[in-house]
């Protein structure tokens, strides 16, 4: 089970180059502007926290998009990394039909 899709990514960086950068927008000014911490900013935009639904909600009011663009870019990334780190162990996980056969 080779996957040649590449990592998708990681919504820190959407924020910031897509959003941020252009806008000529400071993690500290974007976390006051949301209502939450310089930190909680700064973690999401250098990969060591995801978006919680709660941030997404947030970043579509403030920047006037849907709160779906956050959370799917998100579980992209998380399905991707998941599925790259446990691979050897999932790919032991049959399918039920391949161990349970119907019996008419």
């Amino acid at each position: 089970m080779f996957n040649l899709k590449r990592e998708p990514t990681h919504p820190g960086d959407i924020l910031k180059c897509e959003f941020m950068e252009p806008l000529g927008i400071t993690q500290t000014q974007l976390a006051k502007e949301l209502g939450t911490t310089f930190r909680t900013i700064n973690e999401i935009v250098n990969h060591k926290r995801g978006i919680s639904a709660e941030m997404a909600v947030r970043l579509a009011r403030y920047f006037g998009t849907t709160e779906e663009l956050w959370l799917n870019l998100q579980i992209q990334y998380d399905l991707y990394r998941v599925k790259e780190k446990k691979k050897k162990a999932l790919e032991q996980v049959k399918a039920y039909s391949e161990i349970h056969t119907a019996t008419a």
